[in-house]
C-alpha cells in the first residue's frame, strides 16, 4: 500500500469512528432539553454543517487568490471541489435549520436575517459554480470563478454576524460570546464538529482526486486532437 492509499486508509476509518462516536453522543450522551425536546438534537448537526460549510468557502475564497496570482490549475481545482462540498454542507444546513423551526416556531421558514443571508450564500456559491464548469475557455473559466469566489466570501461574515446587526430570532450565544449549554452537550457539539471535519476532508481529497483525472483527460484529448491536425 503506498502512502497515499495508506492515509485515505487512515482518513476512512478515523471518519468512521469519529462519526459513530458523534452519533452515541448526539442521541444517547447528551441529555435532552428540556424545553424543546428530542428536536434540539438537529442544532449539534445544524451547527457543525453550518462552521464547516463556512470553512469550506474560506478554503475556496484562498485557492481564488492564488490562482489569481499565479494561474495555478491545482488552486482552481481545489476551490471547485471545496465549493461543491461547501453547497452540500450548506444544503444540509438548509434542511435542519426548518425541520427545527417547524415545531419551535411553528414555521417552517421564516425571513429572519440568518435564515435569509445563508440562502442567499447558497445561491452565491452555486453561482460560483455554474460559473467555473460553464465559461468554454479553461483560463476565462479560472479567472472568472476565482473572482466569484473572492467576492462571494463576503457574505459569510455577514452570515456569522446577522443576528448581532439585525433583529433576529434565531438563537445565538449569550454575553460573553460563549453557549449556554449543558458540558454534555457542549461535547456532543465539539464531537459532531470534528466528525463533519473529517467528513469534508474525505469529501475534498475524493473531489481533488476525479477533477484532477478529469483535467488530465481534457490534457490527452487535447494533445491527440493536436497530433491529427499536424
Amino acid at each position: 500500500m503506498d502512502s497515499d492509499n495508506k492515509l485515505e486508509f487512515i482518513l476512512v476509518w478515523l471518519t468512521f469512528l469519529v462519526t459513530s462516536l458523534a452519533i452515541y453522543m448526539v442521541f444517547i450522551y447528551a441529555p435532552t432539553e428540556r424545553v424543546m425536546g428530542d428536536v434540539q438534537r438537529l442544532f449539534y448537526f445544524h451547527v457543525a454543517t453550518a462552521w464547516i460549510a463556512f470553512a469550506a468557502f474560506f478554503v475556496v475564497f484562498i485557492a481564488s487568490i492564488v490562482y489569481l496570482k499565479n494561474q495555478s490549475s491545482l488552486a482552481n481545482i481545489l476551490g471547485l471541489a471545496s465549493a461543491e462540498i461547501g453547497v452540500l454542507f450548506t444544503t444540509m444546513v438548509l434542511i435542519t435549520g426548518p425541520l427545527w423551526a417547524r415545531p419551535i416556531w411553528n414555521a417552517w421558514w421564516t425571513w429572519d436575517p440568518r435564515l435569509t443571508t445563508t440562502l442567499i450564500l447558497w445561491f452565491i456559491y452555486i453561482a460560483y459554480i455554474l460559473i467555473r464548469i460553464s465559461a468554454e475557455e479553461s483560463e476565462k473559466r479560472g479567472r472568472l470563478a476565482a473572482v466569484f469566489g473572492i467576492v462571494g466570501f463576503i457574505n459569510v461574515p455577514i452570515v456569522f454576524m446577522s443576528i448581532r446587526w439585525w433583529r433576529s430570532i434565531h438563537p445565538q450565544v449569550v454575553s460573553g460570546g460563549s453557549f449556554d449549554l449543558d458540558p454534555r452537550m457542549l461535547h456532543a457539539l465539539l464531537t459532531s464538529v470534528a466528525a463533519f471535519t473529517l467528513i469534508y476532508l474525505y469529501l475534498l481529497q475524493k473531489r481533488f482526486k476525479v477533477e484532477l483525472l478529469q483535467e488530465k483527460l481534457k490534457d490527452i484529448k487535447e494533445t491527440l486532437r493536436k497530433q491529427k491536425h499536424i
